[in-house]
């Protein structure tokens, strides 16, 4: 079978859009975890604290799902003689202290831990919005 390169570019362009749909579900999520962060470290209790780290584990698997969708992404665009390092970092957001420990200094750690998160993410879906345009251009 031949080479194609508008192929090529079509299933780039398709791995760079599910990069961004995981990167944005997980930008909400992140979104959401931080905003029932900060109500929890000024005494919102139990049940904000189970629901920020709901939204966190959710952020989590959509992070874990656009690193996934992030490799594809790159594996395309070597298809179309491009090549990009597209890496975000999924981490632990200290649950386990925030838990047991729960504090206004761990509530601190954890939502810096968030925002961390939330730059990264906002880092890596300006970075694949940006190679789609090229892609798109190329």
């Amino acid at each position: 079978m031949a080479y194609d390169l508008q192929i090529e570019k079509r299933e780039a362009i398709a791995a760079g859009h599910r990069a961004l749909d995981s990167l944005r579900a997980a930008q909400n999520d992140l979104n959401s975890a931080k905003n029932w962060g900060l109500f929890d470290m000024f005494g919102g209790g139990v049940i904000s604290t189970m629901i920020k780290h709901s939204k966190m584990d959710t952020a989590k698997q959509n992070m874990d799902q656009a690193k996934y969708d992030l490799q594809n992404f790159s594996r395309e665009l070597r298809d179309v003689s491009m090549s990009y390092n597209l890496e975000i970092e999924t981490g632990d957001f200290l649950s386990f202290a925030d838990w047991f420990f729960d504090s206004f200094f761990v509530d601190g750690m954890v939502q810096d831990r968030i925002n961390k998160a939330r730059n990264q993410v906002a880092e890596a879906i300006q970075k694949v919005e940006d190679i789609l345009r090229q892609v798109e251009n190329y």
